[in-house]
């Protein structure tokens, strides 16, 4: 059973990808928003890019900002559990909800603004269901306080089996949440034209001299990241065990100065 080098929840290689093929994305898209693909009339990336000095940037976040019928979302990948991610998911949304008004607009015409998450671990542990969508509700009768907060979660843990799967929002997930080859040959056995297209671009993309080249960048980045802290640690571990050394050497100095005294009294 082979192990996949890239996962699709590497950041950087679910990036290029959608951003290379952006019918795939669309698809994806109106899976993960329960929309039909037709009904989509407005489709537009809005941050394609993907500078190469940001890409080793602890703080750069490799996600995907698009309008959908006039509709802002936005999409990205969280493998680790850091233990914060529903906080971090409010500010993504506050974020990209501000920023969605200019000077002089009236506050009405901000736009509905969703935040979709896909997650390596279980977030939500008093749900089995891999699906969890939030918004703005008052907390006794329910009312919705606006229809325009919007957070969907999406556990890869809690899928359920591949050959289980009932729909395209099943399968698309079951791409991302693939570890091996035989994950990859299950998905193309089941011939859904789309999840093949799928297939061939992510194995495009990521045997392209173009990911790969950017992967090492930031597989640098992170090692010197991380080599830094190690001899800042280091260091400072250093500087206090000299400065403790240093009260040590003051204190024996000190009490040798009063031996020295009581001596020559007696």
């Amino acid at each position: 059973m082979a192990e996949l080098k890239y996962k699709l929840t590497n950041d950087l290689l679910f990036k290029m990808l959608f951003v290379k093929y952006p019918e795939l994305l669309k698809r994806l898209v109106a899976e993960l928003l329960g929309i039909k693909y037709d009904d989509i009339e407005q489709f537009i990336i809005t941050n394609p890019e993907m500078p190469p000095e940001t890409i080793g940037d602890k703080f750069c976040r490799l996600d995907i900002n698009m309008i959908v019928n006039g509709q802002r979302a936005d999409l990205e990948i969280q493998v680790e559990n850091e233990g914060n991610y529903p906080e971090r998911s409010l500010f993504i949304w506050a974020k990209e909800f501000s920023q969605a008004i200019k000077e002089g607009d009236n506050f009405s015409e901000l736009p509905k603004t969703i935040i979709i998450s896909i997650l390596g671990f279980s977030q939500f542990k008093d749900s089995k269901e891999f699906h969890s969508e939030f918004g703005a509700l008052e907390v006794k009768r329910h009312t919705p306080l606006s229809d325009k907060f919007c957070l969907h979660f999406y556990e890869l843990p809690k899928l359920p089996p591949l050959e289980t799967a009932d729909c395209g929002k099943e399968l698309w997930l079951s791409l991302f949440n693939a570890k091996t080859e035989e994950d990859l040959a299950k998905i193309e056995s089941m011939e859904v034209s789309y999840m093949s297209e799928a297939l061939q671009a992510y194995r495009h993309v990521a045997a392209s001299d173009e990911f790969k080249e950017r992967e090492r960048m930031r597989s640098k980045a992170r090692h010197d990241e991380a080599q830094a802290i190690h001899n800042a640690r280091r260091l400072g571990a250093e500087e206090e065990r000299g400065k403790w050394q240093s009260v040590v050497d003051e204190q024996a100095a000190r009490i040798a100065e009063l031996e020295a005294q009581l001596a020559k009294n007696n």
